[in-house]
């Protein structure tokens, strides 16, 4: 090589910085290209002005205490699932909200999404699109796979369990399964349009508030607020078509500094806003108002308590108004015992039942608890006003 020329080592600088200019270019949109960005507020709304109005319930089987309980070989009721979305759709629902776990996926992931894909058969057949929850953190932080132990007489919800749980959680080197099992479910339904939606965690700052007498994590909320974008972003690496979201629960919602750290997260990962409010009229209409700002679809994805004042009665002519989707917690009173209210953790209703059921809409004959609320689920699902 002969000697440089002055003037080929006047332009030599300009050309390096132009050519890492260029290639810091080339890697911007190779990134771009390869993290697939959260929906525009344009795409999330055009995407629900094409759905009809979200109602529905929190789905577990009545033969079922827990997720896992669900979805095992041993356990998985066909015939059940299939009698009793027939009876949800029968008063016009037309989504359930259904929680998977990563277990599951771990135990066998090939046979997991075959029941996975039967249920959504039997889903279709009723007009039913499920929404997927693929994390939870509430109750039983120490979850088995196996035979599940019966319901604590008098007790809600005695046998629901977290996902991940406990030991995942705490053992970061145990996350590359948690990706395997997000990229897997969600990949493997990633363009089924039998699927609403994924729910990516379910009230991930959910400390459980006493109602589990095992021990939670140390730091709990740290590791999951940590966690939590990570699994948006493997969600949204296999590209579902379907929008991913994960609905706050709890604290100040009138704009994004006021959140809690977790809750805005949540709203600035979820393609569609979703949210739970057990509370009074009053309540849930102000937090429709507060989560408007966010110019997204809304869709609360757990409500009515009866004896905290949340009634289908009084909240689902509310979200007919606004056209914000409505998941009330539980379809079938079954082994969740979930008809029973929050405070049987503390004093269960061993002798003494309740004056009214707390969640659930039929009795496991299919009989309604009340009529009158399935005819005004029936009424507004087919378009009619119910008065407010």
């Amino acid at each position: 090589m002969g000697r440089m020329s002055q003037a080929a080592r006047r332009i030599l600088p300009a050309l390096v910085l132009l050519c890492l200019a260029f290639n810091g270019v080339q890697a911007q949109e190779r990134q771009s290209e390869a993290t697939p960005q959260r929906w525009t507020e344009t795409q999330a709304n055009a995407w629900y002005a094409g759905q009809p109005w979200p109602v529905g319930a929190d789905f577990l089987p009545s033969t079922a205490i827990n997720e896992l309980e669900m979805w095992q070989a041993d356990t998985f009721d066909e015939k059940t699932i299939d009698r009793e979305l027939g009876w949800a759709e029968g008063i016009g629902m037309n989504t359930m909200r259904v929680f998977l776990h990563n277990q599951l996926w771990e135990q066998d992931p090939e046979e997991f999404k075959k029941r996975i894909d039967i249920f959504l058969a039997i889903a279709a057949r009723h007009h039913i699109r499920p929404i997927f929850v693929l994390f939870d953190s509430c109750w039983d932080p120490y979850p088995k796979l196996g035979p599940q132990h019966p319901p604590i007489p008098g007790v809600h919800n005695s046998g629901w369990v977290q996902a991940p749980g406990a030991a995942v959680l705490e053992d970061p080197s145990q996350y590359p399964k948690l990706e395997q099992y997000v990229k897997g479910v969600v990949g493997a339904f990633a363009n089924d349009p039998r699927i609403l939606a994924w729910d990516i965690w379910n009230e991930p700052d959910n400390g459980n508030m006493g109602s589990y007498s095992k021990e939670e994590p140390r730091d709990k909320d740290e590791m999951v607020l940590k966690l939590l974008p990570q699994v948006f972003a493997w969600a949204r690496n296999v590209h579902p078509t379907q929008p991913l979201t994960s609905g706050v629960w709890r604290g100040d919602w009138t704009s994004l500094d006021a959140m809690p750290p977790m809750a805005r997260v949540q709203i600035e990962q979820s393609d569609v806003i979703t949210f739970h409010d057990y509370g009074w009229p009053e309540h849930f209409e102000k937090s429709v108002h507060e989560l408007e700002q966010f110019h997204r679809p809304l869709i609360c994805t757990e409500y009515m308590a009866r004896g905290n004042g949340s009634t289908f009665d009084t909240i689902l002519p509310i979200a007919q108004k606004y056209r914000v989707g409505a998941i009330n917690w539980g379809l079938v009173a079954g082994k969740s015992q979930t008809y029973l209210p929050w405070d049987s953790w503390k004093r269960p209703y061993v002798v003494e039942q309740p004056p009214i059921w707390f969640h659930d809409v039929f009795h496991p004959d299919g009989t309604p608890y009340r009529e009158r609320e399935v005819e005004i689920i029936r009424d507004l699902t087919s378009g009619k006003q119910a008065p407010l």
